[in-house]
């Protein structure tokens, strides 16, 4: 009953258009000032909870990420990332739209956020490849889908988040996407060649070997950050949030010395867009942490595992009701906020039937991709629907085909653990 006041509580809110981060913490408020015994000592709880929700070294990973993110968008290293990519397939059937989901899947490696990702790489690609003769419907849905894998293939924002939620390691998740990223990128990248094939797609002209080790040369200073991140982890050298401190200075010596293209002028506004888009994960996160900690002071968790444990369900069923829990909630709240309410409660549940955290992180993930390109919240769609000039409803259209590809790619790491696992247990043994 308790479960059912928090979460209807929040509903209420939610259906009220109230910013997420504002609802998680009214509903705590709400909950203890009317079912609860209040004091002076709830308040002091709650100031405290506010402020060190987010002392904790894992989260300061997030702004770096976004900063080196950010430096990167700023110093046009995804137009040479574009430039690689296109030399590598583009001269093949439908190498153009093979070529937007390697560079995205290039561009996941560096950023850590998809909607950083659709608008770095479908601002160069997606007018290029309306000239080039490609179907604008295509276009953006390619765009769209691939853009998701900016927080599946590591560094990702939303694993940080998972590990902080769940006390998990963020190097283990980072090395756990690394399969499952290239493996839905290999996926999208043979159904745009099959439908190339079908339809007859525009090429590129095959480059030369010099055109080739140019455009590689132009865009290793970015793709490098990858080698910097996930080779510091591995090899013990610096942990993730170091990692992201690393990639946010590397990320800055790249754009303004080795390419050129940042201005001092321009650094600036760069920080200040960075200081924008941190402070606003920042804050639903403590408030999430505050929405946790109540779920958990009411044992909530610890009932729910225990009722689930009751129905003698299986493995499979759970991890199916997760995925439907989860879908769900993309409809309506965007990843940051269901990784830090719903992981708390699913992890205990999956312990008790064997299910390993990190297999569970990357099922969230992957729901989480669903949730980015499906509306009505879907962010990859707003800004594809502002790069293209095409409304939410044709963009939604666009992608739909690509929603489907995602479900059935969601039940295979679903039921495959070994996809998601089998990295992170050789390296970590």
């Amino acid at each position: 009953m308790t479960a059912v006041i928090i979460l209807s509580i929040l509903l209420v809110l939610l259906l009220t258009s109230t910013p997420i981060s504002i609802a998680l913490g009214t509903t705590v408020l709400i909950y203890l000032l009317g079912f609860s015994s209040f004091s002076f000592d709830t308040v002091n709880i709650i100031s405290q909870r506010l402020f060190t929700g987010l002392e904790s070294f894992s989260i300061m990973a997030v702004p770096f990420f976004v900063l080196s993110g950010q430096f990167l968008i700023d110093g046009k290293i995804a137009s040479r990332i574009v430039r690689f990519a296109y030399n590598l397939v583009g001269w093949m059937p439908g190498g153009m739209a093979m070529a937007a989901v390697l560079a995205c899947a290039f561009f996941a490696t560096i950023s850590g956020s998809s909607p950083a990702t659709v608008m770095a790489i479908g601002s160069v690609m997606l007018p290029a490849m309306v000239k080039a003769g490609y179907p604008k419907r295509f276009s953006v849905g390619v765009i769209t889908s691939s853009g998701s894998l900016g927080i599946l293939i590591p560094p990702s924002i939303v694993m940080i988040i998972y590990a902080v939620a769940t006390s998990e390691s963020a190097g283990k998740m980072f090395i756990a996407g690394i399969v499952p990223g290239i493996l839905l990128a290999a996926i999208m990248m043979s159904l745009v060649f099959v439908q190339a094939k079908r339809k007859n797609f525009p090429t590129l002209p095959k480059p030369t070997g010099a055109e080739f080790w140019r455009s590689f040369r132009d865009a290793w200073g970015g793709i490098f950050l990858v080698v910097i991140v996930i080779g510091g982890i591995y090899g013990g050298i610096f942990t993730p949030t170091e990692a992201a401190a690393v990639a946010a200075v590397y990320a800055f010596i790249a754009a303004k010395f080795f390419y050129g293209d940042l201005k001092w002028k321009q650094v600036p506004k760069s920080l200040l867009s960075a200081a924008n888009t941190s402070a606003m994960l920042l804050y639903i996160i403590t408030n999430a942490i505050l929405f946790s900690f109540l779920m958990t002071s009411e044992q909530i968790p610890q009932e729910m595992s225990q009722w689930v444990v009751a129905q003698h369900l299986q493995p499979w069923m759970f991890l199916f009701m997760v995925n439907l829990a989860l879908l769900a909630a993309g409809q309506f709240m965007e990843p940051t906020s269901i990784v830090l309410i719903l992981a708390p409660l699913f992890l205990p549940i999956a312990k008790t039937m064997g299910i390993d955290p990190i297999h569970l992180g990357i099922i969230m993930v992957i729901n989480m991709e669903i949730g980015m390109i499906h509306p009505p919240v879907g962010l990859n769609l707003f800004v594809s629907s502002h790069l293209a000039k095409m409304g939410l409803t044709e963009v939604s259209i666009a992608t739909l085909p690509w929603v489907g590809v995602m479900l059935i790619y969601l039940g295979l790491i679903t039921y495959v653990p070994e996809i998601s696992i089998w990295l992170p247990h050789l390296l970590y043994k």
